[in-house]
């Protein structure tokens, strides 16, 4: 009886950052408002300032850092059983492809939603998107480096291959179209496997 109250605590501030994700995917951090996080999250609207006494900032924040983490996990899920470097870049480009389709060519990505949004106008999300980046650029360079790429080439691979794909996500968006992700695709898979040894 006395874990009712944390545990229903622990799920509506749940729910306010699964809608700040999804709300900031889509519309941007600037074109969302908490009255509108509220309402997805089916959240009194106190009940955001009582979780995030920060505001939007702070809310900002956990979303970035929350779901940045969550597609880490993803990343590492769809690469890590992979013991062809090449191939398995290819595949999730591939696969990224037919997310953004999925997504009606919404952006897949609020980590770089946000950042082009606040990177020049916001120090503290400019750094918790930088951070989440590094963390991605880093658990990626750890998979190409277990294959055999020496450092520093695996973490500048890592960094091209990254780039590339938020790259693409936008120019696929724009476009309404996979062609750009697909030929991402293409060029990461000839930069792995240039780097890598007995290629």
């Amino acid at each position: 009886m006395s874990d009712s109250k944390p545990v229903s605590a622990r799920d509506t501030r749940q729910r306010i950052v699964t809608a700040g994700i999804e709300l900031f995917r889509r519309r941007g951090y600037t074109g969302t408002g908490m009255k509108q996080i509220a309402e997805a999250a089916r959240a009194p609207f106190g009940s955001i300032y009582h979780f995030f006494p920060g505001g939007k900032a702070q809310l900002g924040e956990e979303v970035i850092r929350t779901s940045g983490a969550v597609y880490l996990g993803l990343v590492a899920a769809n690469l890590d059983p992979h013991e062809d470097r090449v191939a398995a870049t290819g595949d999730f480009f591939t696969a990224a492809a037919a997310t953004l389709s999925e997504l009606d060519f919404a952006d897949p990505c609020p980590i770089a939603t946000v950042a082009l949004e606040v990177a020049s106008t916001d120090e503290q999300l400019r750094i918790a998107t930088s951070e989440v980046f590094d963390s991605w650029i880093d658990g990626l360079a750890a998979y190409y480096a277990a294959g055999g790429i020496p450092q520093p080439a695996a973490r500048e691979t890592a960094s091209s291959v990254i780039a590339l794909l938020e790259g693409a996500f936008m120019l696929g968006r724009a476009a309404r179209s996979t062609a750009p992700v697909l030929a991402a695709g293409r060029a990461a898979t000839a930069i792995v496997r240039a780097v890598l040894p007995g290629e």
